[in-house]
């Protein structure tokens, strides 16, 4: 009583395809996709940005060291 079979899942499907039409449902998962893909680019920006930021100094910036000579 408490799960449901797969005879009612599929009759759910069928209901929520007759309402919504199988291009709108096609288009959420286009856009569902594009959020998920999203959402991974960012966790991983994200992640590269902190890597980049607990390096040394050192490492992480260009330093040139020069003598600066007086202009006669």
């Amino acid at each position: 009583m408490g799960s449901f079979s797969i005879w009612h899942w599929l009759i759910v499907l069928i209901i929520i395809m007759l309402v919504f039409g199988t291009k709108k449902l096609r288009n959420i998962g286009s856009d569902l996709g594009g959020v998920v893909k999203g959402f991974k680019q960012g966790m991983k920006d994200g992640a590269d940005q902190v890597e980049a930021e607990s390096k040394p100094a050192a490492t992480n910036a260009r330093t040139i060291d020069v003598e600066a000579k007086e202009k006669s």
